[in-house]
């Protein structure tokens, strides 16, 4: 699928700063990335900002990234509650910042998002995939977004419609679309099967 993104691994680059933005297993990419910088570890450490959340199955490894010893380490329970941080970071940044995001695709595709908003250059954004496959899903219809979908078809929060989750991806919206899977034949709603975890 076109729309879908594509990630790859995160590897040190120079830059004027790092921002790093993870949740959950994300943590382990942040991790090897700093492993694989080798002796100019430090010298990027001095200026990294990591900003970390635990992930939608309840993994925080945020203790083994404070560890680092990063210039500024900030943990939040949520992106939610992560964003206003993100967002100035973004607005202060000067040209050269290098941006690392790892773990869920919610997560990565929320703070991409931002970064553009921000005006940042496409090309200092890395991302590396690590941990669930839960999906934050957009309902067509009424328009809300459902969190850490894992199953399809799916009960939208929102409107209470039984969507199918198309992997046609917005990057706008940071989310999948759901489409209602019984619009033509109300009512015949096939078994919910888990297909992100």
């Amino acid at each position: 699928m076109r729309s879908r993104p594509v990630y790859g691994e995160l590897t040190p680059r120079p830059g004027s700063g790092h921002l790093f933005v993870a949740d959950g297993e994300g943590a382990e990419a942040i991790l090897d990335l700093f492993q694989k910088a080798g002796a100019q570890a430090s010298s990027l450490l001095e200026k990294s900002h990591i900003i970390y959340m635990p992930g939608p199955n309840g993994t925080d490894l945020g203790v083994r990234l404070e560890a680092l010893g990063a210039a500024q380490y900030h943990r939040s329970p949520s992106f939610a509650s992560a964003q206003s941080r993100l967002k100035k970071v973004l607005a202060d940044a000067h040209m050269g910042l290098q941006i690392y995001l790892a773990g869920t695709e919610g997560l990565m595709g929320q703070a991409q998002r931002d970064v553009i908003e921000a005006g940042l250059p496409h090309e200092a954004v890395q991302t590396e995939h690590r941990g669930s496959t839960v999906r934050r899903v957009q309902c067509v219809h009424c328009k809300g977004i459902t969190e850490n979908v894992r199953t399809d078809p799916f009960k939208c929060s929102h409107c209470g419609l039984h969507l199918f989750v198309r992997d046609h991806y917005s990057r706008r919206l940071a989310a999948f679309q759901g489409v209602n899977i019984d619009a033509e034949d109300p009512g015949q709603v096939p078994d919910a099967v888990e297909r992100f975890k």
